[in-house]
């Protein structure tokens, strides 16, 4: 899929508000390396803290995106939550106000959200011990 389709995820507040809480926090506590901004899918550190708070506003405002800007997003809000070296890390709760617990059961909402970034298929264990697909009408990227 050509990465500047525009796509619009159906979040709820609490997630909308924990992914603009998580592009902030790359403007204060996190320290973002150039290598891990390219690989985000960034340009550079120059024009990082302009892209990432066009994404918080974005966000804000219920605009679809496009498929790369999702990536950037998720992948933002994963990094910054989790590690504690270029990230918030354990000081996450105290800067967004939202747990650890619960930012990761909104992360999980928000992944099955979003359309499948890569090829393979996401699966579900049925009580029987046999492997289905969670969502077989879940897009792909």
């Amino acid at each position: 899929m050509d990465s500047s389709y525009l796509v619009g995820v159906e979040l709820d507040d609490d997630e909308r508000r924990m992914l603009r809480a998580a592009m902030l926090e790359w403007i204060g506590p996190a320290r973002p390396t150039l290598p891990l901004v390219i690989a985000m899918g960034f340009d550079g550190l120059d024009t990082f803290s302009d892209e990432v708070m066009r994404l918080r506003s974005a966000l804000e405002h219920r605009a679809a995106m496009t498929v790369q800007d999702w990536h950037r997003v998720l992948m933002g809000a994963e990094i910054v939550f989790v590690s504690d070296v270029v990230g918030s890390g354990l000081d996450w709760p105290i800067t967004t106000g939202f747990s650890d617990a619960s930012t990761i059961a909104m992360l999980r909402a928000i992944q099955r959200k979003m359309p499948r970034w890569r090829g393979s298929v996401q699966f579900n264990i049925t009580e029987g011990g046999q492997a289905v697909i969670a969502n077989p009408e879940r897009p792909t990227a």
